[in-house]
């Protein structure tokens, strides 16, 4: 068990510290790996001009919405190239260190990490997935998180700051937690902090 500052590129970055691993994983705290995923990123990353790897995605929920966006999802990722941190990102721990690990940005330090990667080689996508938990959809509505992730991206692209597109996103998802908030029982009224850690499980 180990401390970080609040921020989920510095608490990845402080697991990627102590993982004495030659292979890093990056995997949220809402989300699940599927079984032998062991052999899986080991399989992955021993494939030519590979920089990096991650799974698919499914989203632990019901309903067509959900569907769509883990097509939508897996689509992309396969097709350009660009996973984002719900899928479990995993390198060789030599490139992370190499590249500085994740950026201490307060939001998109996925796709910062992503877009870094694509420089130094190809990143392939894993045919099984992991498993992510549907809380975020459900609570503020499926529609409203895809646009509002949509709307954080094209700020990205188009140079918008970090720290804008970070306090905007909280303003616009907030009431949405408070209700949930509010809905819970007095003693569990505090939701799972989003804290990413290096798996030193991954090893050769």
């Amino acid at each position: 068990m180990i401390t970080s500052e609040r921020g989920r590129a510095r608490q990845m970055n402080a697991g990627a510290g102590i993982a004495r691993g030659k292979l890093l994983l990056f995997l949220h705290a809402d989300t699940l790996l599927p079984a032998g995923f062991e052999a899986v990123v080991r399989q992955v990353l021993a494939l030519p001009r590979t920089a990096a790897g991650a799974f698919r995605l499914r989203i632990d929920g019901p309903g067509a919405a959900l569907r769509l966006i883990e097509r939508g999802v897996n689509t992309r990722s396969e097709r350009l190239g660009l996973p984002y941190g719900d899928q479990a990102i995993f390198l060789r721990a030599d490139l992370s260190h190499r590249l500085g690990g994740y950026a201490d940005l307060p939001i998109m330090e996925d796709l910062d990490l992503v877009q870094r990667l694509c420089a130094m080689g190809r990143i392939r996508i894993a045919r099984t997935a992991v498993l992510t938990s549907a809380r975020s959809w459900l609570t503020h509505g499926v529609l409203r998180v895809w646009l509002v992730n949509q709307a954080c991206i094209g700020a990205y692209m188009a140079g918008v700051s970090v720290e804008r597109i970070a306090a905007w996103r909280c303003r616009v998802l907030a009431p949405q937690r408070e209700q949930a908030l509010r809905s819970l029982p007095v003693g569990e009224r505090r939701l799972p902090a989003e804290i990413a850690l290096a798996s030193p499980a991954v090893r050769e």
